[in-house]
């Protein structure tokens, strides 16, 4: 059984990565927020001095609540780490991102890092990606994009909600993705798709928190 503090685990293996004087790019979800509160937690008692760059409206929000002065990235040029979650990961340290929405956002704040660290329980891992992607779509080019994703034979599905840009938020669905870098790319090249949520770059290590203690997955 999964131990339930794992994520916590991952999230306090994470703040030891970080220095005083460090920007530090702020995930988002449940294994992120965990992150933030340990960071804020830090700040407070004046033990580290940071500043964070948000992936989201509510990274941002956990950020004023907990405590860390924020940037925006015209004031950011600069991102010494980021610290974000995955959905999944497979063995080459390939992530499936933004079941919460927010991989857009993510992307920019996880790519321009110099260091970019993921965070996840052991439920997370995978050998291979598979499952749905998360897009999203200018709403206007939500209809062609579905077109052209229908023709290659996968079944796109829209959510309910729309992302912290205003955009349509969608599933592509995949049983199996055997070259993520190649996926990537190519749902890149759709116009009107805005962003993808497999992440095939730029991933420092993963820290895995489990049952029995913290791994530390590198390339």
């Amino acid at each position: 059984m999964l131990n339930m503090d794992s994520k916590l685990l991952a999230a306090e293996e994470a703040v030891r990565r970080v220095k005083s004087g460090m920007v530090v790019g702020l995930g988002t979800g449940s294994t992120s927020a965990r992150f933030i509160a340990l960071l804020g937690a830090k700040v407070r008692a004046g033990s580290l001095h940071v500043k964070g760059v948000p992936t989201s409206l509510d990274a941002e929000e956990l950020a004023h609540h907990h405590g860390i002065p924020l940037l925006s990235l015209e004031q950011a040029p600069l991102i010494h780490l980021a610290v974000d979650g995955a959905d999944l990961v497979d063995k080459h340290l390939n992530l499936i991102k933004g079941g919460g929405g927010a991989h857009a956002r993510e992307k920019v704040v996880d790519y321009a890092a110099k260091k970019f660290v993921v965070i996840v329980d052991e439920s997370k891992l995978s050998p291979y990606l598979k499952g749905a992607v998360p897009l999203e779509i200018l709403p206007f080019a939500f209809p062609q994009v579905k077109r052209v994703l229908q023709r290659k034979r996968v079944r796109v599905e829209p959510r309910a909600m729309l992302s912290d840009n205003g955009n349509v938020l969608a599933d592509a669905f995949f049983p199996r993705i055997p070259d993520p870098a190649a996926l990537e790319q190519e749902l890149n090249d759709v116009p009107g798709l805005f962003a993808n949520g497999i992440f095939s770059r730029n991933v420092s290590e993963v820290i895995v928190g489990t049952s029995h203690g913290v791994r530390v997955l590198r390339k």
